[in-house]
């Protein structure tokens, strides 16, 4: 190895490993830089391609700016590659200087009430990655509810609402996989109730993603009038707050609207903390209830001790997602995150008591921060994580097979069906034209074998 070349491995394709490569080869350094990039999937770009609604292609834009990243061609990718069964640190550690883990939080948070393991309690992250087409999760999903509960009141909880309540021929359009357009014109819904236990002026969700709830076709926006009992704190949210002001205008907008002709409804419930998921006696979701909350005058709330039930067939958690542990990486089973100081891994030293730096090892993106923030904050997370990528070259591993060739000779040797960025382009550009069959932008291919026989050219 020479000390004027550093051969980087970035584990995970989605928006941050994309991002800190790109951040990395455009940075003042004095050295050469070669990058691999590793991801379990077939195909690229993570949560962007697996983890955003079909309908939302203002979102999906994203993926453009990624592909001109990748298309570059001075970073290679190594998809169906698994960290921890197909390549393990030790490899790494063999042929490259330092590894950035980039594996994002994909696992549902945990909510923990009584009944939330009833048959029909589902997780947000499981559902999104249904009816995306991810490779890994069953073809099929039992929408056998006609009532319906979300728990959230986050940007996802209002995804699945949607695409719960929306009629399926209006999804049509998108790229949503043949199984899961029949799946959703079967479903037997009818209301789709969100709960939240904070007022309207402490919600998570954005400005945008509530106005597309308003849109969907033959389906009433029902929402409650004592929620719009405002106190000084609230009011105070919405003159002082551009986002907040918007939310609380579209929200007394919808107050006004005629409703009782749709054929589906959605319902917004605040002030609403869920209690219990009530069984329906045979080990299924029955119903919900929840503890009525007020203001509390700071901007929070407090139980009222007023208890409510309402009967539903299904449960959706959508509170959160979560990171999954790494074999060989520390851990922080709490957060869900990689132990680090701004993206350099830290582990316990057993004999000091004290938190120290993996040298080699760093983090960026929600396995490093949580599962929290939006593109911006992916991009500024790389930066962080890449500046000390940089800095620590003087603790660089020193790999004893440093060369691009040696990588592709260990897959190969281990049988491993890698993709690559060729294999990419002919995956995108046969997707692209089972949509243009059918007048649409593509249909996702869903089983991991066939996404793979196609980039590797043997369908």
């Amino acid at each position: 190895m020479t000390r004027n070349k550093l051969r980087l491995a970035i584990v995970g394709a989605g928006p941050a490993g994309i991002y800190a490569a790109d951040i990395l080869l455009k940075a003042e350094r004095n050295f050469d830089v070669s990058i691999d990039l590793f991801d379990h999937l077939p195909a690229p770009y993570g949560l962007v391609r697996y983890g955003v609604a079909p309908d939302h292609p203002r979102i999906k834009g994203i993926i453009n700016a990624l592909r001109e990243v990748l298309d570059r061609g001075d970073i290679r990718i190594f998809g169906n590659v698994r960290y921890g069964e197909d390549i393990a640190l030790d490899d790494l550690k063999k042929h490259y200087n330092a590894v950035i883990f980039a594996t994002g939080a994909v696992r549902d948070a945990s909510l923990r009430i009584p009944g939330i393991e009833l048959e029909g309690s589902y997780g947000a992250a499981e559902f999104v990655s249904w009816f995306d087409g991810h490779p890994d999760f069953p073809r099929t999903w039992p929408l056998e509810a006609r009532e319906v509960a979300v728990i959230g009141n986050g940007n996802v909880a209002l995804d699945i609402s949607r695409m719960l309540a929306k009629h399926v021929e209006d999804l049509m359009p998108t790229e949503i996989p043949a199984n899961v357009a029949s799946g959703l014109a079967a479903s037997p819904v009818t209301d789709v109730h969100v709960f939240g236990r904070r007022g309207p002026t402490s919600v998570k969700f954005t400005p945008l993603e509530l106005r597309e709830l308003g849109e969907l076709r033959d389906v009433d926006m029902i929402i409650y009038d004592e929620d719009f009992d405002y106190d000084d704190a609230a009011r105070a949210a919405v003159s002082g707050n551009k986002q907040v002001f918007v939310i609380d205008k579209v929200l007394n907008q919808w107050r006004q609207r005629e409703v009782g002709q749709a054929s589906r409804r959605l319902h917004l419930h605040f002030f609403a903390k869920p209690l219990e998921i009530v069984s329906d006696g045979n080990g299924r979701v029955g119903g919900i209830r929840w503890e009525r909350t007020a203001p509390d005058g700071e901007g929070g709330v407090v139980g009222t001790g007023e208890i409510r039930e309402l009967p539903i067939q299904a449960v959706y958690r959508a509170v959160g997602y979560f990171g999954s542990p790494l074999p060989g990486i520390p851990f922080d089973r709490e957060y869900g995150v990689i132990p680090n100081h701004e993206g350099q891994v830290l582990f316990h030293d057993a004999e000091t008591g004290e938190s120290r730096q993996m040298y080699g090892v760093y983090s960026t993106g929600w396995i490093k921060r949580g599962p929290v923030g939006l593109i911006g904050h992916t991009k500024s997370d790389a930066m962080e994580t890449i500046k000390h990528v940089i800095n620590d070259l003087g603790n660089w591993w020193r790999p004893e097979s440093p060369s691009e060739e040696s990588v592709i000779e260990m897959l190969e040797s281990r049988g491993i069906r890698y993709t690559d960025l060729d294999g990419w382009h002919r995956l995108d550009e046969h997707e692209q034209a089972l949509g243009a069959a059918e007048g649409r932008v593509r249909v996702k291919v869903v089983p991991r074998d066939e996404m793979v026989d196609i980039s590797v050219g043997e369908a």
